[in-house]
């Protein structure tokens, strides 16, 4: 299995903890992934990365969808991979209709469509067959609707890109199916390798309809990692973020986090900690999020806790773990655990 560290997003004030991503890369870490919401972007800490860098793959996880037309997408993928010299990774995501809506100002559209659309476009201005039309439900090359001069015409890009890899986050089955037909990999969110019976039929519908096995299909999974004798006391750690998401993410009538907390088996919990959670009562909402669940969605303990309740990672499926902790000991013990640090994997 391979590894991965997440940088996230920035809080108010924005820090590249370089010396971090270099240790990693030196352990043998695979890949360093950055996020956006509505703050910092997650290209340009990237582009600064893969110029202290040599050999760690940049993956964002995840670039919204809606922010960029396929196009500007395509260009800014491209060109990240051009200066890192073939090292990134495409990972896309969809946002919620409130940040879609609210922050970009863009219709939330046809969730589905826009993805199948997007990476196809995607792939075609990265092939440079020809110059690239498309005209679909939720774009359209050259564009010819409303306020349109009849001008455009179809282009080609000038740079000569690479087909960069292309993995997708999403939580709904219909999504899934879709990632599993048309991406390279999966980015889920709050995954529990203990539950991985709640997408494997998805998954291997998406495969079949591409008429693929699903053998190098990727899958990013990962949590918090802590090498610690108090286990209880680690784990309160977790909740706060997993309340901020299953209580607060999106709307009440629209929550796809706290879906995925139901398909867990967790439904009383699930609006119980939304309720919690939307009324102010955030610290009460963290308290509710169950032991086992932060405990299932983590690696936390003595470093043989760790190794042992790592097995459950490694046969479940997923193909990268993204370890989530700023602990050189922990970023160690994984390296250790996978053989990352000698170069090979288990």
């Amino acid at each position: 299995m391979k590894l991965a560290i997440s940088l996230g997003y920035s809080g108010a004030n924005m820090a590249m903890p370089v010396k971090y991503v270099q240790e990693a890369e030196a352990m043998g870490y695979d890949s360093v992934w950055t996020a956006e919401a509505y703050g910092s972007d997650a290209i340009t800490p990237l582009a600064y990365l893969a110029a202290v860098t040599k050999k760690i793959r940049l993956g964002t996880s995840i670039m919204q969808v809606p922010a960029r037309t396929p196009a500007m997408c395509a260009m800014t993928m491209a060109t990240l991979d051009a200066l890192s010299g073939g090292r990134a990774i495409c990972g896309l995501g969809l946002s919620g209709p409130q940040v879609v809506e609210g922050w970009h100002g863009v219709p939330y559209g046809k969730p589905n469509a826009r993805l199948r659309e997007y990476v196809a476009i995607l792939r075609a201005i990265w092939a440079r067959e020809k110059p690239v039309e498309f005209h679909g439900q939720e774009y359209n090359l050259p564009y010819t609707g409303p306020g349109a001069t009849g001008l455009g015409k179809p282009l080609k890009s000038i740079l000569h890109p690479n087909q960069v890899p292309i993995y997708i986050a999403s939580l709904g089955p219909a999504n899934i199916r879709l990632t599993a037909e048309i991406a390279d990999g999966w980015i889920p969110a709050w995954f529990s390798p203990y539950h991985m019976d709640v997408f494997k039929k998805d998954l291997e519908a998406g495969w079949a309809k591409a008429g693929k096995s699903g053998k190098d299909f990727e899958i990013l999974g990962g949590g918090n990692v802590q090498i610690t004798t108090d286990v209880k006391s680690a784990l309160q750690k977790v909740k706060p973020g997993a309340a901020l998401y299953i209580g607060g993410m999106g709307a009440k009538e629209k929550n796809f986090y706290n879906e995925l907390f139901i398909k867990y088996g967790y439904a009383d919990e699930a609006k119980y900690i939304q309720e919690l959670y939307l009324s102010g009562r955030k610290a009460e909402a963290a308290e509710a999020i169950p032991d086992e669940f932060a405990d299932e969605i983590s690696l936390i303990g003595p470093a043989d806790r760790i190794r042992e309740r790592f097995k459950v990672w490694q046969d479940c499926g997923v193909t990268t773990f993204r370890v989530g902790s700023n602990d050189p000991e922990a970023l160690r013990l994984m390296a250790d655990i996978t053989g990352a640090s000698k170069g090979g994997t288990d």
